[in-house]
């Protein structure tokens, strides 16, 4: 290569081939692309699952509950007095009593569960039916049957679910009199199904499942009468266990799956009932009230683990308190001495329960 200037031409070298080859080449680095942080997984919230701790609950208190009404048939003063002597007051022992009876009731009972954690509180309402054939195997000596269908509405209104419990309920009660003492069992199971509703953001999650009780219950009165009137101290042994089955949410937004769950009460239940009856026109009207003192003093309020995809959490059932009170009264009037009509009213009342039972039935002999 040529090169002219101003002292003259002067020959330069061309680089070749292979010193060009040998030249680095630099290039700009791309600038690297951020990968996107991974999406968080959705994980179940705590009060999803607030109607399914409710109607657990419900179906522990609604076997309670029959156990109770199957231990009163069997116990209280006015039956005492009816099984002993059915003209009242100075009136002569019956010749022959009669052997069988028959009985029906309808009730209805509202409950309301305060806040306990995550559980935002509830209000149930139930009404049912009751049918039972008892009959007297030897004087002092009384059985009975009975089938209890009820059908109770779980509402949650801050958690915005419901849930409609159907349950069945068998029962068998049996007293024995001997002399002022009463011995009285009663057993109770039960079988029902769930149907529940929870609002999403993307339409409502419904479920449904199944839920069984069990339950015993043993009690021993003393009656310590004066004229018409009558004192009858009790005392009382209680156990009941529940179940409700898994269950998988369809619909909505983020369906949940749910685990089964089973609670255990034990309970004490100590107190008196007073009563006082009056024979008008050759008929009975019975008029009474009782209290009681109640320890749960063993409860298992089981677990319940609430899955999402592959997010679980797990929740405690829920409780009643350990200490409170039954309180309620009846009346009974004896149309004849083979039929009469009775009116009943019970509450519960704990620190974080509160419920309130209206009974009116009509028992037949003969």
């Amino acid at each position: 290569m040529l090169l002219v200037g101003a002292f003259g031409v002067a020959f330069v070298p061309a680089p070749c081939a292979a010193q060009a080859a040998s030249l680095p080449i630099v290039t700009a680095s791309p600038t690297p692309t951020p990968s996107p942080s991974p999406s968080p997984l959705p994980s179940p919230v705590p009060g999803a699952i607030n109607s399914d701790l409710s109607t657990g609950r419900s179906v522990l208190d609604l076997g309670s509950q029959f156990l109770q009404r199957l231990g009163r048939d069997a116990t209280q003063g006015s039956s005492r007095l009816l099984r002993s002597n059915p003209g009242g007051g100075g009136a002569p022992e019956a010749a022959e009593q009669p052997r069988f009876r028959s009985w029906g009731e309808t009730y209805g009972v509202t409950a309301r569960s305060s806040a306990q954690g995550d559980f935002v509180g509830d209000k149930r309402t139930t009404w049912g039916g009751v049918a039972g054939i008892g009959m007297r195997l030897v004087p002092g000596v009384n059985v009975g049957l009975s089938v209890d269908q009820s059908r109770t509405r779980v509402d949650v209104p801050l958690a915005l679910q419901s849930a409609t419990l159907d349950l069945t309920q068998l029962g068998f009660n049996a007293s024995v009199d001997q002399g002022p003492w009463t011995w009285a069992i009663a057993i109770v199971h039960g079988f029902g199904g769930v149907n529940a509703r929870r609002e999403t953001s993307l339409g409502a999650t419904t479920s449904a499942y199944g839920a069984h009780i069990t339950g015993v219950l043993s009690e021993l009165d003393y009656y310590w009468s004066f004229g018409e009137s009558r004192v009858v101290p009790k005392l009382a042994f209680e156990y009941a266990r529940a179940t409700t089955a898994a269950f998988q949410e369809a619909g909505g937004l983020d369906p949940l799956s749910v685990s089964g769950t089973s609670l255990e009460r034990g309970r004490v239940l100590a107190g008196a009932e007073i009563g006082h009856y009056f024979v008008v026109d050759g008929r009975i009207l019975d008029v009474s009230a009782y209290g009681k003192f109640v320890d749960n003093f063993a409860q298992n309020l089981g677990a319940v683990t609430v899955s999402l995809g592959t997010q679980n959490i797990t929740l405690q059932g829920l409780g009643e308190g350990r200490h409170g009170a039954d309180t309620g009264a009846a009346l009974s009037l004896s149309l004849s001495g083979t039929a009469r009509v009775y009116l009943n009213y019970d509450a519960k009342l704990r620190s974080a329960l509160q419920s309130h039972q209206g009974t009116l039935g009509f028992e037949l002999k003969w």
